[in-house]
């Protein structure tokens, strides 16, 4: 079996790349600009091309045809239009990387399923990936286009750990501080639902569609079965490190309030994703890929993370403005709070 990957090397995708190459005996070719050459396994091929210019890539291409294309950075219609025009006749299969924040939000109910209705308000991102979605289903219902959708939820690996509010630099800021015995924050009261995946017991499920007649036209989530409060989430994080955990609850209304003049998109990640409860069904996917399910729970996950991060110094990025403006809230809050009980 015969895959092309656009991309291949991200979060997501590098550890599909990993087990089709080292597991599965697939040939397995990435198109992407060589950018991280560091994780692309041996025995995977190498396309280097920008995807945007679509006369180089169609000259780098041709007459290679595959059995699955699989899209992880297809982000607008005018993206998965080129990927149509690129791939129509190329491929038995195109998967495309959706999202499960296209679900209705705010959610009329925290179960979630492939039939849940797609809508968000509060993120652009969203809303783009509802948009290639249509466009796709449309191109399979009137051209047969070979699609396969697919959403992930929280998909992590080994080089951050997942969060619910953080800065522009990733999580590490809010490690320091947890290790320095300072607050961090948590959006709300800390007891809304989520879901987390390694991206490891991602790619069982993804595998599980490759070339699968039963998937194409069909959308599937792709998430693991545990489900945990964001208090547990930064509770686990906290054990790992051997610290004491300092929270301060604050609601998302008021951090996208404040931090939208920092350029922190609260709304979209928060309002329209993390703040909002989930409990994703995941019978359908596993009716196709039977081993989906939680390998890597997450108190053992965040210590493959933290056991990278801590001994990676390029990990660690440090972010200034996103320390001093989580200290700034949390001081306005506890202001506010003595002058009300003043």
């Amino acid at each position: 079996m015969k895959a092309l990957f656009i991309g291949g090397t991200g979060t997501i995708s590098a550890a599909i790349t990993r087990r089709l190459v080292k597991e599965m005996g697939w040939e397995v070719w990435l198109l992407n600009r060589g950018n991280r050459p560091e994780a692309v396994p041996e025995g995977a091929h190498s396309i280097i091309a920008n995807i945007q210019d679509e006369q180089d890539v169609l000259a780098k291409l041709g007459d290679m045809t595959f059995d699955v294309v699989g899209e992880f950075i297809g982000f607008t219609v005018d993206q998965v239009k080129r990927d149509v025009r690129l791939f129509r006749g190329r491929t038995k299969q195109y998967i495309y990387i959706s999202s499960a924040s296209a679900y209705h939000k705010p959610a009329a109910d925290f179960r979630i399923t492939e039939g849940t209705t797609l809508a968000n308000p509060h993120w652009e991102y969203s809303r783009n990936k509802i948009a290639c979605e249509e466009y796709l289903m449309k191109e399979y219902r009137e051209t047969g286009f070979p699609v396969t959708i697919v959403r992930p939820s929280h998909t992590y690996d080994e080089r951050s750990v997942p969060l619910g509010v953080h800065g522009k630099n990733g999580s590490w800021q809010v490690i320091d501080r947890m290790m320095k015995g300072k607050p961090v924050i948590i959006q709300g009261d800390g007891t809304s639902l989520w879901h987390l995946t390694f991206n490891t017991d991602f790619a069982i499920g993804y595998i599980g569609l490759m070339g699968n007649r039963h998937a194409i036209g069909e959308a599937f989530h792709i998430t693991g079965d545990e489900v945990l409060t964001w208090n547990q989430i930064y509770a686990t994080i906290a054990d790992a490190l051997g610290v004491e955990l300092k929270t301060v609850h604050v609601s998302a209304e008021f951090l996208d309030a404040v931090g939208k003049p920092m350029g922190y998109d609260f709304e979209g990640s928060l309002l329209g994703d993390k703040s909002v409860s989930v409990c994703f069904d995941n019978s359908k996917v596993k009716r196709l890929a039977p081993d989906m399910t939680t390998h890597v729970p997450y108190h053992q996950g965040v210590r493959i993370v933290l056991d990278y991060v801590l001994s990676h110094p390029e990990c660690q990025v440090a972010d200034p403005e996103f320390d001093a403006w989580c200290d700034k809230v949390i001081a306005v809050l506890e202001k506010a709070k003595r002058e009300v009980l003043a």
